[in-house]
């Protein structure tokens, strides 16, 4: 008899939570492009070009928390000194060419806001986290090698991901990320300058599973 009202009491519980839970989380694996402006003088903004996933849990269906989490690939930094530069309190750069590879991946969440019709689903979102690139430890250390005395240490800072996009609905269990528009600030302190604060750009787009 115990055994019996265990399983009916589990099968009630499996039933409200798959009621409840119905479209309200999601996971997603999508691309994206992230335009990075380096705070160094003379170096453009980079191109990096990447991916990543991540879930979200709806409330009510209209307000959610996200989850996300993407990786880019190498990109390369190149700085020419024509002199030699002195940076006070931060070491000395020896005149001459410097070239470097650098990655990211930025690790963020946050609340997000959607508009839950049938067919078209626009949001809005606010992520919070950090994010991590070996370009500048990478530049530094290309500088040291021909003997300079810039020294950097991996860094993690806050990063911040403000922005929004549309999904399309396929199926009942199936969406589209169309576009996911973002400005990032990361906020990575530059060994060369000493000056942090980059304002970035990024774009998503991926399938979504609903559950």
């Amino acid at each position: 008899m115990r055994i019996s009202r265990a399983l009916l009491l589990g099968t009630i519980l499996l039933v409200s939570l798959s009621a409840y839970a119905q479209d309200r989380f999601e996971i997603f694996g999508e691309y994206s492009y992230l335009h990075f402006s380096p705070t160094i003088t003379g170096v453009d903004s980079r191109s990096f070009n990447g991916g990543g996933g991540g879930a979200t849990l709806y409330f009510l269906k209209i307000f959610g928390l996200k989850a996300d989490f993407m990786g880019y690939g190498n990109t390369t930094f190149t700085r020419t000194y024509p002199t030699a530069v002195v940076i006070p309190g931060n070491g000395t750069i020896p005149a001459g060419t410097y070239t470097a590879q650098g990655d990211m991946f930025t690790y963020l969440a946050g609340p997000v806001l959607r508009i839950p019709t049938p067919l078209i689903k626009p949001f809005g979102e606010v992520l919070f986290g950090g994010s991590d690139t070996n370009g500048y430890v990478n530049l530094s250390k290309s500088i040291d090698q021909a003997g300079g005395t810039i020294a950097t240490a991996s860094q993690h800072p806050f990063t911040m991901a403000a922005g929004g996009g549309v999904d399309l609905s396929v199926s009942h269990r199936v969406a589209i990320r169309l576009g996911e528009f973002d400005y990032v600030l990361t906020r990575y302190t530059n060994p060369l300058t000493s000056t942090n604060n980059q304002n970035n750009f990024r774009y998503c787009g991926g399938v979504i599973l609903k559950f």
